[in-house]
């Protein structure tokens, strides 16, 4: 396994004592029982598969702050801006609840599914079991394994797992190498992120150079650095028709209209 960024590696020692005290207070088995007790969920990928056979597929991040930006939204009311993104066209929406790097919530997750009727991705750095329970039992329709997270074995657990307990995975990647252990899954969503985890920097050429890789059969999924429309018709270029995008819709007053400014404005014309 390549050696995992610095800062990856400081979230991931803070999840995995996090999670320890999470499990001290409900067992596994608990967790599990009150995840199977869920109603079914929204449909997080076939809804990403069927808004991107005619237009782009915007999943739409609900995000406070980031290690990278520091706070991004003062203003942050999760359900409004879950409102928005819903009304201005969005596929699903990515909500993130880790605490200590990104200042989200478990609630932000639920007041966001809960004021609007589009799938829900729990945004979070998933490394034991426990917490892909903990996940479902949350209301969320998809969950985020990030391969530079975890070893090819621990990946395919919590790949099943997850589709165990009636969950969608977007797999993320961020080279070849970890492409080729997300495809060893069976998540139908695969993720690029443009952003280089040891610097920060973001290229789109990563999804440009990564999207021939990935087969048909799987939709490939472009975040970080879609800030404006010569970025999206760049992706689009290349074959790129899904979009997970946060940090420019939360910087303008609606986010909403900021989403239909960058993705939808134009295109009936």
């Amino acid at each position: 396994m390549p050696e995992i960024p610095s800062i990856l590696q400081k979230i991931l020692a803070t999840k995995a004592e996090e999670v320890a005290q999470r499990r001290s207070k409900l067992r596994l088995e608990e967790v599990r029982a009150i995840a199977m007790d869920q109603p079914p969920t929204r449909g997080f990928a076939a809804r990403i598969q069927s808004m991107a056979e005619t237009g782009p597929a915007v999943i739409a991040e609900v995000k406070k702050a980031s290690p990278s930006a520091g706070v991004i939204r003062e203003d942050f009311r999760p359900g409004d801006i879950a409102a928005s993104y819903e009304g201005a066209g969005a596929a699903c929406l990515s909500v993130l609840t880790d605490v200590q790097y990104f200042q989200g919530s478990d609630d932000y997750l639920l007041e966001a599914r809960a004021a609007c009727g589009i799938p829900v991705l729990r945004k979070d750095f998933l490394v034991d079991p426990w917490q892909v329970f903990e996940s479902r039992a949350l209301g969320a329709d998809c969950v985020l394994l990030i391969v530079a997270a975890m070893g090819r074995n621990q990946l395919q657990e919590l790949d099943g797992l997850a589709r165990e307990a009636g969950l969608d995975v977007l797999v993320e990647v961020h080279d070849e190498a970890e492409l080729a252990d997300a495809l060893t899954t069976g998540a139908t969503l695969v993720g690029v992120n443009n952003r280089d985890l040891h610097t920060f920097t973001t290229d789109l050429g990563t999804s440009e150079r990564l999207r021939p890789m990935v087969p048909g059969d799987r939709r490939f999924v472009t975040e970080s650095g879609i800030h404006t429309t010569a970025d999206v018709a760049r992706m689009r270029a290349a074959g790129i028709d899904a979009f997970l995008v946060g940090e420019a819709f939360m910087r303008v007053e609606d986010p909403g209209s900021g989403l239909r400014g960058l993705f939808f404005e134009g295109e009936n014309e």
